[in-house]
């Protein structure tokens, strides 16, 4: 099955069409049909044979973005933005307990849809009423949750560099507690969680790392037999370095703390 990737907006999922006959290649834009309507997106991954088969057949593309096409999309765009404050101002005549997120477009102006966050359910029926009396169009509101609301906003996070949501994961992955301490990070919430107040993203790039080597490692307080045939007891670790940092007893008045690597030394039974 010959299948393309195309994604809708900066950081969102690919969704896989066939391509048809048509001759398409990476960063064009295309028109195609979607769950929401018909919609311009990019094309993120290039015309590919793939040897799963789908229940349902994907949907073919409709066409290549023409000129045309794009000046809507940059239309839909300005449009999006005063959407966002007409909605915003009748959220606030309303007095509604809900915080608005995005306001967006199809492609072919059908449809304005409204993200929202809210700590409960909200009645927006008048709200929906009046939107569409305003836009002429069918109005639909979603709430999301605070980790796609983040998603949607973006900022900085504690590293300094633009959140991880934001810049490139299409899709959350699941974090534990666990990972945080696989990497002897602290365990205050407020050092290990991002700006939407869960536990970071990143915490997953390198826990697979981590697993692997701490499962090399020996415990601290384990004794082990050094590369001089001495004896001691591991007070302390490194990780990344596979290293382990022993305390030796040279004496019965003096003991010292030796660095070796794993490979240096022995543990005893």
């Amino acid at each position: 099955m010959r299948v393309i990737g195309v994604r809708f907006r900066d950081v969102g999922n690919i969704c896989y069409y066939d391509p048809d006959d048509i001759d398409i290649d990476v960063n064009d834009r295309v028109i195609v049909e979607t769950d929401r309507g018909i919609e311009c997106g990019r094309v993120i991954l290039g015309a590919r044979e793939l040897s799963e088969t789908y229940d349902n057949p994907l949907k073919k593309i409709i066409r290549k973005a023409s000129p045309e096409d794009i000046c809507i999309c940059e239309e839909n765009f300005k449009k999006e933005k005063e959407a966002f404050d007409i909605c915003k101002s009748k959220i606030i005549e309303l007095d509604l307990p809900m915080k608005l997120i995005s306001a967006e477009y199809t492609f072919d102006n059908a449809k304005v849809l409204f993200y929202f966050t809210a700590e409960c359910r909200v009645d927006f029926r008048e709200l929906v009423k009046i939107l569409a009396s305003i836009f002429r169009v069918r109005i639909e509101l979603r709430q999301v949750g605070v980790r796609d609301e983040t998603k949607m906003v973006g900022g900085m996070g504690s590293c300094g560099r633009a959140l991880c949501c934001h810049s490139y994961l299409s899709d959350f992955v699941p974090v534990s507690i666990k990972m945080a301490k696989e990497q002897s990070l602290s365990l205050n919430p407020a050092k290990i969680s991002g700006v939407c107040g869960r536990l970071m993203c990143c915490l997953k790039n390198e826990s697979d790392t981590y697993e692997y080597l701490n499962k090399k490692m020996p415990r601290e307080g384990v004794t082990v037999s050094t590369p001089a045939g001495e004896t001691g007891v591991i007070v302390s670790t490194s990780v990344l370095r596979q290293t382990v940092k022993v305390l030796v007893t040279k004496s019965e008045d003096a003991k010292e703390i030796e660095e070796y690597s794993l490979k240096e030394i022995r543990i005893q039974a």
